[in-house]
């Protein structure tokens, strides 16, 4: 089996997936790439967009292409966004290319990240909170179910959480 030279990120929104990305990055000197930040670019549209053109589906179809390609990179940091998980061909890219970061957070610790960010369409709605309890039991099986690492996100500050990161990152690959 070839060692796994890639760190991937995952958890909900609000969990911290890009901010330790960019901390992981700069301690490690690995490139930091965000498949949203990838579709958006390769879509020439923001993230809303998609969803409101294509809906939900047309961007689970980009963001399996795109994480399929990222995830063969040797050697990056990857934030996904917090519904990867759900798509089995992504689970499957990133448990078998990549050690798996679960950034664990708790639903309270998500609403007040991401309360006052209006680019994200999931949470474009009445009750978001409610969204984020919904999403969070549907997924949370699936982030623990990748995961080789997990980590908790809600106490923390984001060098705290890299320097964790990168100490188990450098245990599994010592195995």
């Amino acid at each position: 089996m070839t060692e796994k030279q890639s760190i991937f990120l995952v958890g909900p929104m609000g969990a911290g997936k890009s901010t330790i990305g960019k901390v992981l990055s700069e301690l490690t000197s690995m490139p930091l790439i965000d498949s949203d930040a990838e579709i958006e670019k390769r879509t020439g549209a923001d993230i809303s967009w998609v969803f409101d053109v294509e809906g939900e589906q047309g961007f689970r179809k980009r963001e399996e292409a795109v994480i399929d390609e990222l995830t063969q990179v040797p050697g990056i940091i990857l934030a996904t966004g917090g519904g990867a998980v759900k798509n089995a061909n992504n689970r499957t890219a990133l448990s078998s290319r990549g050690v798996v970061v679960y950034l664990r957070t708790s639903v309270e610790k998500q609403y007040l990240r991401t309360c006052r960010d209006t680019r994200r369409p999931l949470l474009n709605n009445p009750d978001p909170k409610g969204t984020l309890e919904k999403l969070m039991q549907e997924r949370e099986p699936l982030y623990n179910e990748v995961a080789d690492i997990i980590v908790d996100t809600d106490f923390s500050s984001a060098k705290q959480i890299a320097v964790q990161i990168i100490e188990k990152f450098e245990q599994i690959k010592g195995k």
